[in-house]
């Protein structure tokens, strides 16, 4: 069946990468391994550029070679939100009495820009079967209203060690992502494009 894949970039990061020797992933590769009886006619990878941290100014750098990796694989599409930073007043954990500013960095746009091409895609006929790399609940309503209205199929590419009970409860199948297949599904060293070639970071 033809099948677009949605990838929550960071919600994939967080619950399977972070920590890991798996984050040069080929998700082309990665959706071949999961969904082998599928026809995989195009992956959206939703995602927003990071920002240098004190701690680690190499940060935009990766992401953008990691960026450029997943843009070699030909029906893989990259759709951006962004971050907006702002200062909060907080709580403080040790005296709740007290407040403290911080500044709050929060990624917008992205499960937004996914429940739109999810819901669009699917009006439009682009797929006969939609799955999602993602845990997150937020995706609850698209889901439903693709499965109930549109009725289609929707799965589950859980990256997390236990999927969102509310997602399990409309999703057509759920699948973890365990380890074994991000370790196969890796990018080469060294990859070709069209401004030459490039190489996985020294160090994530």
């Amino acid at each position: 069946m033809k099948t677009i894949v949605y990838v929550d970039g960071f919600n994939l990061y967080y619950g399977a990468l972070k920590g890991t020797p798996f984050k040069w992933l080929n998700l082309d590769q990665l959706c071949c391994h999961l969904l082998p009886k599928s026809e995989i006619v195009g992956i959206k990878y939703f995602t927003a550029l990071v920002n240098a941290r004190p701690n680690d100014l190499q940060q935009p750098i990766r992401q953008q070679i990691y960026l450029r990796a997943l843009q070699t694989l030909p029906h893989l599409e990259i759709i951006y939100g962004h971050f907006l930073a702002h200062e909060i007043l907080m709580p403080r954990a040790d005296d709740p009495a007290q407040t403290v500013k911080v500044l709050k960095t929060e990624e917008k746009g992205s499960d937004v820009n996914l429940a739109a091409h999810l819901v669009n895609d699917g009006h439009l006929g682009r797929y006969e079967t939609a799955v999602l790399i993602t845990n997150d609940s937020d995706l609850l309503e698209p889901v439903k209203i693709v499965r109930h209205e549109l009725n289609l199929p929707v799965g589950i590419l859980n990256p997390q060690r236990r999927p969102s009970w509310v997602l399990k409860q409309h999703a057509t199948f759920i699948k973890p992502i365990r380890r074994g297949v991000l370790k196969a599904s890796q990018f080469p060293k060294t990859l070709q494009d069209a401004n030459g070639r490039f190489r996985k970071p020294a160090t994530w």
